[in-house]
C-alpha cells in the first residue's frame, strides 16, 4: 500500500477493498470496479468517506452470456470429458443430451440474464425466469422460485450477492431440482452453499455443475470439487476476452476521470453527499 497511499483513484478487478484499505488511502475519491460484482468492496464505508464506488455494467454482459452458452454446450455434449479421455488414451464415450426441448432456468434477470435468454432463443429450449423484479420479455416465462428449481434441466445463476441471495442455493434447493439437472454458476461463489453442492454432486441430487466462481477464490487445492468428475471448473474467466477487457478498462477509467473532474459517475453503487 505504500505506493498507492496517495492515490486519488483505484481501478479493481476482483480484489477485496476493505475499510482498512480505504483508511490507508486518505486522498481516495473513487473506486472503479471492472465488471459488475462489488461484494468485495466496502462501498457503504467508502460512502462515509466521500468515495464513489462504481461498476461497468454494460462492458461484460454479452461476453458472460456467451460463456454461459459455452458452458451449456460443454455440459450437454461432454466436450471437456471427451477431450480428457482422448488425451489420456482412454476409452469411453459418455452420452450427452440435446438442448432442444430442455428447460433452462435463469435466476436473476439483469443485463446478463436477459442476454442469456435472448441468445438461447434459437436453440428450441423452454426458458423459465425467476427475478425479484420481473421485466417484460419475449424470450421466456416468469415463474416462482420453486417452479424454476423443479422444472429446470439447466439452472443458470445471474443474480448479485446480497443478504438475501448469499448461500441461497443449498441442499433444500438441490432436493427440489431434477436429479438429471445441471447447475451453472458464472455469478459469484457465495450464491451457492459449496459444501451442500459437493454433497449434492456426490449423492446424485443433481447431475453436474459448471463453476466459474467458487468460495473462496482461488479455490484451495484440497477442495473436493477437484476430485469430482461431474464438475467443470474454470478460474473466473467468463468475461476474459480481448473485447470485454477493453470495454471494462475504458468504462472504469472513464468513471475515474468523471469523478476527478468533479462530476458524478455514470454507474455508482453507492451515494456520496
Amino acid at each position: 500500500m505504500k505506493e498507492a497511499k496517495d492515490a486519488v483513484g483505484a481501478i479493481l478487478f476482483t480484489e477485496p477493498f476493505t475499510a482498512e484499505t480505504i483508511d490507508q488511502m486518505p486522498n481516495l475519491k473513487v473506486i472503479a470496479r471492472h465488471g459488475v460484482g462489488y461484494d468485495a468492496v466496502d462501498y457503504d464505508y467508502a460512502a462515509t468517506k466521500g468515495i464513489w464506488v462504481t461498476i461497468t455494467p454494460n462492458a461484460n454482459a454479452s461476453t458472460v452470456a456467451e460463456t454461459t452458452l459455452a458452458e451449456m454446450f460443454d455440459l450437454s455434449k461432454n466436450l471437456t470429458k471427451y477431450a480428457g479421455i482422448m488425451k489420456q488414451g482412454a476409452s469411453g464415450r459418455p452420452l450427452g443430451f440435446d438442448l432442444a426441448g430442455k428447460t433452462l432456468g435463469i435466476m436473476g434477470f439483469g443485463r446478463i440474464g436477459q442476454l442469456v435468454a435472448e441468445k438461447v432463443s434459437g436453440l428450441g429450449m423452454n426458458v423459465l425466469i425467476y427475478s425479484r423484479t420481473p421485466k417484460q420479455t419475449k424470450y421466456g416465462k416468469f415463474v416462482d422460485r420453486e417452479m424454476l428449481l423443479s422444472q429446470s434441466d439447466i439452472l443458470s445463476l445471474h443474480m448479485p450477492v446480497t443478504s438475501e441471495t448469499k448461500h441461497g442455493i443449498g441442499m433444500t434447493e438441490f432436493k427440489l431440482m431434477k436429479n438429471t439437472a445441471s447447475l451453472i454458476n458464472l455469478g459469484r461463489g457465495a450464491l451457492v452453499n459449496q459444501d451442500d453442492l459437493i454433497q449434492a454432486l456426490k449423492t446424485g441430487e443433481i447431475a453436474q455443475a459448471a463453476l466459474d466462481v467458487t468460495e473462496p477464490e482461488p479455490l484451495p487445492r484440497d477442495s473436493e470439487l477437484y476430485s469430482l468428475d461431474n464438475v467443470l471448473l474454470t478460474p473466473h474467466i467468463a468475461a476474459n476476452t480481448v473485447e470485454s477487457m477493453t470495454r471494462m478498462a475504458v468504462d472504469a477509467a472513464s468513471e475515474v476521470v468523471q469523478v476527478l473532474n468533479n462530476g458524478r459517475p455514470q454507474w455508482p453503487i453507492n451515494q456520496v453527499n
